[in-house]
């Protein structure tokens, strides 16, 4: 399942007409059930996206443990973070939520 997962974000980021150069690094578990895939996006228009994501393998799923997708403009100002780091108890969706600017809004789990 994990080696499915990775194979569809190498395709869909090969397949992007809109990402001009990628640097994704994955490392393994020793049993190959838990994955960390790290690395940046750099887009057209020189904005970036660095990712940071835990995936486990469990018996027949796949689970999405600690993340981090943070998208910035040209000039290295971030435009918006998700991640589920858990320090904003506040927010409904609680670990998950999202930064825009000052703001911290609730947001989904990725799947």
């Amino acid at each position: 399942m994990i080696k499915a997962f990775i194979d569809n974000i190498d395709k869909t980021i090969s397949f992007s007409p809109i990402v001009l150069s990628s640097n994704i690094q994955k490392h393994f578990s020793p049993d190959g059930k838990t994955l960390y895939l790290r690395g940046s996006l750099l887009f057209l228009d020189s904005s970036v996206l660095e990712i940071a994501i835990f995936v486990i393998e469990t018996h027949y799923a796949l689970t999405i443990g600690k993340y981090r997708f943070h998208y910035m403009n040209p000039i290295g100002q971030m435009l918006f973070r998700y991640d589920n780091a858990p320090h904003h108890p506040e927010v409904t969706s609680h670990p998950h939520h999202k930064h825009i600017s000052d703001n911290v809004i609730l947001a989904r789990e990725p799947y």
